[in-house]
């Protein structure tokens, strides 16, 4: 996935649910490649080193997995945003649903 669309999706998700009890505790882990999102979505950071890089990575990953999809799975939405992400998320958790 492009590594734009994880700056931008991450960015999002910290804006809107920073505050949210219900992602408290990824947003207290993600302390430090969450708001780094943020900052480089902006355009508020040009260039990030190798480390910077892998915050934000691991933040996406952990983002996916909170929510229960794949990278792959997501590849493929036409839209790539926070919105897409976490109604795919639904519709596959309650497609899973007996």
């Amino acid at each position: 996935m492009d590594f734009a669309d994880k700056t931008g999706i991450l960015a999002q998700c910290w804006i809107d649910f920073r505050d949210d009890e219900h992602f408290e505790t990824f947003v207290e882990y993600n302390d430090i490649g969450l708001p780094m999102a943020y900052y480089v979505a902006e355009g508020l950071v040009k260039e990030l080193t190798p480390l910077g890089e892998q915050y934000i990575d691991e933040s996406f990953s952990m983002l996916l997995s909170v929510l229960e999809v794949e990278e792959q799975e997501v590849e493929f939405l036409p839209e790539k945003n926070l919105g897409s992400i976490m109604v795919f998320a639904y519709n596959k958790k309650r497609n899973q649903e007996p």
